[in-house]
């Protein structure tokens, strides 16, 4: 008998055969259309000429407007406007747009094998007619027609956010098309889209400017049917079919009386999040539902428990609209509390189950229909998941839709041993979010690594009915929003392999080709620094004291004193945003305000608010320490501040004419600030009615009064202490031949304001210093360095003795230069008490049993994400699964602490647990189970998930026994969503830090 994954496998195999492939193969929309002639080529725009465009009036009418878009799409890249008409014209070639089963495509010799009764299917093909040619774009149901000719506006060059990010189009004199027959194929989800949400201030403030009465006179503004035009067709465009309505004080039947008919017009599937049931969102009931005055003559509460008449009379109302203005939806069943909060009545069983059973009772009521034949989804949000877990299930034809932690980690996937459901899974997942542990609605931090290994898992394990994507404002999200859309489509044309080509389509799409690859590669470097840590989050560090997990909103999560981590990573931040500042230099003048919108904002935003963290954080180290520097630090913190405002009113008032005034309001530097913004303040943006000022820093900067005269101070490279302030001695990490920071440091800096002459000098004369003397207006910086050529063998204790100002400071190097066999000189070497390996840096990769271990590039926080494939793959017997073997050299004998860099993911299977397995040589091997032993819980949304989370990593440990030498470290797979970033062995010098220390040595 086949097992129900076996099953599974195969069907999903099928689907990436069939589901989305080109009846031509995977040539791209831009080998669709040539700018030369040929015998065979279908001439779109030849000699001045544009083929005239017809379509039946009598179609769909998304069809007969999307004619319309094709015709300004071809004037847009010619200058010339084709004839758009509604019969074909007595003779020559011609575009025909229509739908199968439409009078003017039904009786011309097309082959629709493969598109005739498929969902959203697309075909292109050159059929002549007597003496003439016609294009012909059709589809098996009227999105099919839509998506095949968006399929040639993009052929010819027309990105799809050419109206929301100002992409302009290159001119083109002739545009021909090839006769091959083409076709999108059949989309793997069949439901796709977003979710406008979150869209205050950004959205908010935009909106009513942008779409008030004066422009459109006679209609309500903000969240209008011409707003939401601009939404619909860019989702189109993107081949998507579904939307979520913005929520927050918005209601989309409400707001414009148009919205709903707008919808339908488009074509657009129109849905309700998952706190608004029954087609109708929260606000409807807020506005209209009080004490006193409950039109449905209840109580006014959001309970079913104490107002379940009223509840379901509001309900009945929602569907019906539904059914009177007949608009194509998909439902939303179940129910939370209002407000985005779990429900106020409690969450029994019972409770929810008399819940979906009224639903289901109001549809069939109002619909006079079975249930079963409308579209329905639950979404298991946050406290809603527990219903699953405790067993609940929705009658078999509603979707059951499983969302992700809200930070872009799935929590749950179905189970693959039993049948499948009638309604089918879907996912929810977030590019923006508020909440816990800190909102994040700026710009754009989503890894495209991490976004595909996750949609890759919820695909292979058959969530295929519903896919929405949390997109908040819509603008600033445009690459993840159109990778999702292009990956709900087809899968199979996106493996990892490819994500690399996507960037520099992407990029390409947007910015032409001369310019493609460099673009995309600084879009690709910023995604994965972006996914390091949420901008939001530089201000919070998150400990660990005992057992309790503490928040520090007054310190950064980088070291500043450890492996010169906040330095290293604030530089790869400058230099990102200085690449991004040469292409913007570089790239034709048409191209740069939709350059500063899509990409230059974002990064150098992003890189002036690292400069930022910087400068505050190293401002409030050395005021503790009396530093004069600490006021110069001061002023570049608010001059970076100065720089933040002057971007976004860049944004707002110069790029595209000012088009868009108010998106970027954005707050994103004031978080934490307790005193001022109230108890939320740790997690909720700061609130602020007036341009901001440098006081909206938070934590603020410190400025110290200098003492009279000359003062030294001397501190060290990894020591927060100063001297001679400290009784301790001084004392350097570490030297050693096999680390990877040569050089250390030692800072004499003046206390004062009068400069002084200052000596640095090493008691060994292969102990190098340099400068060994020099000037101290404020500080000066000495590296030392050891020349292990002359240096001895053993370890070495070296003093360095720094005099200036009438003070002497003597700081100890120690000097580890240990004799090391040949034998042991293979793999990581041991260095300052540590040894750090990149997951994707072993020694071997072992198979076992049919699964292997999969290289995930840059899916990491410093480098490549190691996953177990197939994703299916059933769990392993500890130490019988494919394993990952790191050999190194260790010169400390004793008990030895492995930390593993594990990507943060959720127990998503059946099975209890997320489990690895760590061994040394032939020892057997120790399980860890990271959901037990983190007791991160992303249903509760506790703290330990609030900490994996922010950090973007879960670190759970092993201890073992070891004696010097060389060893082999095995990782081992248990269960097959573990995602390996980096391990860490700690022999007793680890010290604290964001990321983890650099890379070892590798001989």
């Amino acid at each position: 008998m086949t097992s129900p994954l076996a099953r599974r496998n195969f069907l999903q195999l099928l689907a990436a055969l069939t589901a989305g492939a080109s009846v031509t193969g995977t040539a791209s929309a831009a080998d669709l259309v040539s700018g030369q002639g040929g015998s065979a080529r279908f001439p779109l725009v030849s000699k001045r000429r544009a083929a005239p465009i017809v379509v039946s009036a009598a179609d769909h009418p998304g069809v007969v407007r999307v004619a319309a878009d094709l015709q300004a799409d071809v004037e847009r890249v010619t200058g010339i406007k084709p004839q758009l008409v509604n019969a074909l014209p007595a003779d020559g070639d011609a575009v025909l747009i229509g739908t199968l089963g439409s009078p003017l495509v039904d009786g011309l010799d097309l082959d629709v094998a493969g598109v005739a009764g498929k969902w959203e299917t697309s075909l292109t093909q050159v059929v002549r007619t007597g003496r003439r040619r016609l294009l012909v774009l059709t589809g098996s149901d009227p999105r099919g027609t839509i998506y095949g000719t968006y399929d040639l506006s993009r052929g010819i060059g027309v990105s799809p956010w050419y109206w929301w990010d100002d992409v302009p189009v290159e001119h083109r004199d002739e545009l021909h098309v090839s006769p091959d027959r083409r076709s999108l194929g059949t989309p793997f989800v069949k439901y796709r889209g977003i979710f406008i949400n979150d869209e205050n201030p950004a959205l908010g403030t935009w909106a009513p400017r942008y779409f008030g009465p004066g422009h459109a006179p006679g209609h309500p503004g903000g969240f209008n049917h011409l707003f939401w035009e601009k939404v619909f067709e860019t989702v189109l465009r993107l081949k998507g079919n579904y939307v979520w309505p913005a929520v927050w004080g918005r209601a989309f039947a409400e707001d414009d009386p148009l919205n709903h008919a707008t919808a339908k017009r488009y074509g657009i599937v129109m849905g309700t999040s998952h706190e608004a049931p029954m087609m109708r969102g929260i606000e409807e009931w807020n506005r209209h539902a009080k004490p006193g005055q409950d039109p449905y003559g209840g109580t006014g509460e959001w309970s079913f428990r104490r107002n379940p008449e009223a509840i379901k009379a509001y309900w009945a109302d929602g569907i019906k609209r539904m059914v009177d203005e007949d608009f194509e939806g998909v439902v939303t069943v179940g129910m939370r509390g209002n407000g985005d909060t779990q429900l106020p009545d409690g969450d029994s069983i019972e409770l929810m189950q008399s819940i979906l059973a009224a639903e289901q009772e109001v549809l069939a009521r109002v619909t006079g229909r079975d249930p079963a034949e409308i579209p329905q989804v639950w979404t298991l949000y946050k406290e809603v998941l527990r219903y699953w877990d405790k067993g609940l299930r929705p009658p078999d034809h509603v979707t059951v839709v499983f969302p992700d932690d809200n930070w872009g980690n799935l929590c749950k996937l179905p189970d693959q041993s039993l049948p499948p459901r009638a309604g089918g899974y879907g996912l929810y997942y977030h590019f923006d979010y508020v909440g816990l542990g800190r909102n994040y609605k700026w710009v754009d931090t989503c890894a495209l690594a991490n976004l595909w290994e996750q949609l890759h898992q919820a695909a292979e394990y058959g969530i295929s009915r519903l896919w929405v994507a949390n997109v908040g404002d819509f603008k600033s999200n445009e690459l993840p929003t159109q990778f999702f859309l292009d990956y709900a489509w087809n899968p199979s044309a996106l493996p990892l392999e490819r994500l690399s080509t996507w960037e520099r389509e992407y990029a390409g799409q947007n910015f032409g080709r001369r310019e493609a690859a460099a673009i995309a590669e600084v879009l690709h470097t910023y995604g994965t620094l972006q996914a390091r840590r949420k901008p939001e989050l530089l201000n919070r560090r998150i400990n660990v004291e005992g057992n309790a997990i503490v928040y520090d909103d007054k310190a950064t999560p980088f070291s500043l004193v450890h492996y010169r981590e906040i330095d290293r990573v604030t530089e790869e931040w400058r230099k990102l945003g200085e690449r991004a500042e040469q292409i913007a230099a570089r790239i034709p003048a048409a191209y740069r305000d939709a350059f500063f919108e899509l990409v230059l904002y974002q990064v150098k935003a992003t890189a002036n608010l690292y400069e930022l963290r910087h400068a505050e954080f190293t401002n409030l180290f050395y005021a503790g320490q009396g530093r004069a520097l600490a006021n110069d630090l001061a002023a570049t913190t608010e001059a970076r501040f100065a720089d933040d405002l002057a971007l976004a009113n860049r944004f707002n008032t110069v790029v595209a004419g000012g088009k868009w005034n108010g998106f970027q309001t954005q707050p994103h530097i004031g978080y934490g600030d307790v005193e001022r913004y109230g108890p939320n303040a740790p997690w909720q943006q700061p609130e602020k009615d007036h341009v901001a000022l440098p006081d909206e820093i938070f934590p603020p900067v410190r400025r110290i009064t200098a003492a009279d005269g000359a003062e030294m101070g001397v501190a060290i490279d990894g020591s927060e202490q100063w001297w001679p302030s400290s009784s301790d001695t001084p004392v350097l990490p570490e030297f050693s031949p096999f680390q990877t920071q040569p050089a250390q440091f030692v800072d004499a800096f003046n206390r004062g304001r009068t400069p002084f002459g200052c000596t640095i000098r090493a008691g060994a004369p292969w102990l190098v210093v340099r400068p060994a003397t020099g000037q101290v207006e404020k500080q000066l910086r000495a590296t030392v360095e050891v020349d292990w050529k002359r240096a001895p063998r053993g370890t070495t204790r070296v003093p360095i003795v720094v005099s200036g100002a009438g003070r002497t400071v003597t700081v100890e190097a120690v000097v580890r230069n240990p004799v090391v066999p040949r034998s042991w000189r293979h793999g990581f070497m041991e260095a300052n008490g540590y040894v750090s390996m990149e997951a994707e840096h072993h020694s071997a990769s072992i198979a076992a049993n049919g699964v292997r271990w999969r290289r995930i590039p840059d899916l990491g926080r410093t480098g490549a994400g190691l996953k177990p494939f197939p994703v299916t793959a059933a769990s392993q017997d500890p130490g019988r699964g494919p394993r990952l073997e790191y050999r190194m050299t260790l010169f400390t004998a004793g008990e030895v602490t492995v930390w593993a860099h594990l990507s943060p993911r959720a127990g998503v299977l059946p099975v209890p647990g997320l489990r690895y397995a760590v061994s040394f040589d032939d020892a057997a091997p120790q399980v860890v189970d990271v959901i037990k032993t983190t007791g991160a819980d992303h249903s509760l949304l506790n703290r330990p998930w609030e900490r994996m989370t922010s950090d973007n990593v879960c670190l759970t440990a092993t201890r073992h026994v070891l004696t010097p030498g060389p060893h082999v470290l095995k990782f081992w797979m248990v269960d097959p969503t573990v995602v390996v970033q980096k391990l860490v062995v700690d022999t007793g010098g680890l010290r604290p830090s964001y990321l983890g220390p650099p890379e070892s040595k590798r001989m």
